[in-house]
């Protein structure tokens, strides 16, 4: 059962960080965009994206990892604290995510697109940090 779980949680994972690299890109073109039907468009595409692919991506992530994690005897090395302390931080990004959608929703957006382009880049940082810490266990 433990590794259809674990490919469970990569499945997850590469879900969940796809949607995270691609949710900021689309707030560039949204932001560029400015009022009109190409912004419903956005609004509909980020939505969908965020509700029915992110979130539930980032729920089975954070259980199948609980799972492992306590199965496989990872709570007490000092990677997995590093590795979970980098996955909160995925998760905050993944909650301004939300936030950031809100404000678009509502028409109410006051980042540039190059904000946006720069958020973008944190969580390809935090994955490689993850991978690392998973791969290699430096601790």
């Amino acid at each position: 059962m433990y590794v259809w779980i674990k490919a469970l949680h990569v499945i997850a994972i590469i879900s969940w960080m796809a949607g995270l690299l691609y949710l900021p890109r689309l707030f560039v073109y949204h932001a560029i965009a400015g009022e009109g039907t190409l912004s419903e468009t956005f609004k509909i595409m980020e939505r969908r994206l965020y509700r029915y692919i992110m979130t539930p991506a980032m729920l089975v992530a954070w259980m199948s990892g609980i799972y492992l994690a306590i199965e496989g005897g990872a709570l007490s090395s000092g990677w997995f604290h590093a590795k979970a302390t980098l996955v909160v931080l995925l998760t905050a990004a993944h909650i301004h995510d939300g936030a950031l959608m809100r404000r678009f929703a509502q028409d109410a957006n006051v980042h540039s697109p190059r904000y946006y382009r720069i958020f973008n880049e944190l969580p390809t940082l935090l994955m490689v940090g993850v991978v690392i810490l998973v791969i290699v266990k430096p601790f």
